[in-house]
């Protein structure tokens, strides 16, 4: 069973979306089940911090064992922050999603996009859990 913390946002393509201390940015990065779903992670591609990117568009792809997956951002806004240690480690997806495996931080354009999101119990029934 996948691991589905209660506080955060959820995407239809298996993105989260965390709230970190700082206001109007967020954490993004794949789910528990999206990681299993995919296997061994060896490569992320990420973008520069400031590039601007929609809602539910493509901000990256990421490559494992068995395919290469793009990433989709939840929200729209600009990249503030990349997981630089993703480089060195793509397996941090795999062993701490929702923690060192994040990928982007993001200020957020319109922070009404947040309600458009899936909330835990809804991801939970959309993955069959």
């Amino acid at each position: 069973m996948s691991k589905i913390p209660d506080h955060l946002h959820y995407t239809e393509e298996h993105e989260y979306v965390k709230p970190t201390d700082e206001a109007g940015i967020v954490q993004v990065g794949i789910t528990d089940y999206a990681q299993g779903e995919l296997g061994d992670v060896v490569y992320v591609d990420l973008p520069a911090v400031e590039t601007k990117v929609g809602r539910m568009e493509v901000f990256g792809t990421i490559e494992a064992v068995k395919a290469v997956s793009e990433l989709f951002c939840p929200v729209a806004g600009e990249v503030v922050e990349v997981n630089q240690a993703l480089e060195g480690d793509p397996s941090l997806v795999n062993q701490d999603p929702y923690g060192e495996g994040w990928m982007i931080k993001l200020r957020v354009k319109n922070t009404a996009e947040l309600d458009r999101l899936l909330t835990a119990s809804d991801y939970a029934q959309h993955i069959g859990e």
